[in-house]
């Protein structure tokens, strides 16, 4: 890193993407989203040595979306073991993360856990013949423990909004009920599926949550063993291969650390051994991944020089 301290970092990236605030196009196709200012920006680091640095709205909740598929895939290996990957796969699906296509030539089995049909068998995993009721609370209780923050909840509008227009996970729902990939009623695991993806968290809880994969599967601040290290170390590499749909390998190229976005605008990212960084910009480019917080994690990397590569 230069010589300069984290939070010069943080300041100086933050400076060098104001011209490009606003730029990207929120996700208009989920009602209470659209109304979302796309000039908003924030941005957050934590290290495993526990020194924060902070810029902008790094403390404003947003909606988590597909970010959220991170902590029910660590939650769901946790409860029901590798188990989990004769349901799912771990390969790049090189299409949108709604897709149906390739859940037709692969026996309703997902190609990944990270595009709508992967999250959506991982909630149902996860939730394990429980009902909605019971599986939500969890997941919104474990976020809490990884952010160290009670406030984090879900926004009852956003899963509204989700409920009334998420046809599409409908669709890839039931047709994985078709290929006995689903256990549970469709409408309880999507109403747990809603209800996660719309959890509202900050830069500052959101990357403070996601530091126990820079750390090897160990949470560097309180000491607990969320995960094993080899789980952890999966977890990121599906990240890189995987956490941003079709654009996972130009995110690779431009960033170089394991990532995953979601369409409320936020993206976590690990740095192993060393940070986590989310940050969050509402508009998006066209495959969903926040525009301005790409660009302010590539500004953030040329500045620290972390990368996996």
């Amino acid at each position: 890193m230069s010589s300069e301290t984290l939070a010069e970092i943080v300041a100086a990236v933050a400076k060098e993407v104001e011209p490009h605030r606003g730029e990207g196009r929120v996700a208009d196709y989920i009602p209470a989203l659209a109304r979302v200012d796309a000039r908003r920006f924030g941005l957050a680091v934590i290290t495993c040595d526990g020194e924060a640095a902070e810029a902008g709205e790094a403390w404003a909740p947003f909606s988590i979306q597909s970010i959220s598929k991170v902590f029910t895939l660590t939650l769901a290996l946790e409860r029901v073991g590798e188990g989990l990957w004769t349901r799912v796969g771990r390969e790049p699906s090189g299409s949108r993360f709604n897709s149906i296509v390739q859940l037709e030539a692969e026996h309703g089995v997902p190609r990944n856990p990270f595009i709508n049909a992967g999250a959506i068998v991982v909630t149902d995993a996860l939730m394990d013949g429980r009902p909605p009721a019971d599986a939500i609370p969890e997941i919104r209780d474990g976020l809490r423990r990884l952010a160290d923050n009670e406030a984090i909840d879900i926004d009852e509008e956003v899963a509204r909004s989700e409920a009334a227009t998420g046809f599409r996970n409908f669709s890839l729902a039931y047709f994985m009920r078709g290929f006995d990939n689903l256990k549970s009623p469709v409408d309880e695991v999507l109403t747990t599926y809603f209800n996660q993806c719309s959890l509202r968290i900050s830069c500052r809880q959101l990357a403070r949550a996601g530091l126990f994969l820079a750390n090897r599967g160990l949470d560097p601040l309180s000491g607990v063993q969320v995960t094993s290290p080899e789980r952890a170390r999966r977890i990121a590499s599906l990240m890189m291969t995987c956490g941003h749909y079709d654009a996972s390998g130009d995110f690779a190229f431009q960033v170089g650390l394991p990532g995953k976005s979601g369409v409320g605008g936020g993206i976590l990212v690990i740095v192993p051994g060393k940070a986590a960084v989310a940050v969050w910009s509402p508009g998006l480019n066209e495959y969903g991944t926040s525009q301005v917080g790409a660009l302010a994690l590539e500004r953030l990397v040329a500045r620290t020089g972390w990368s996996v590569f």
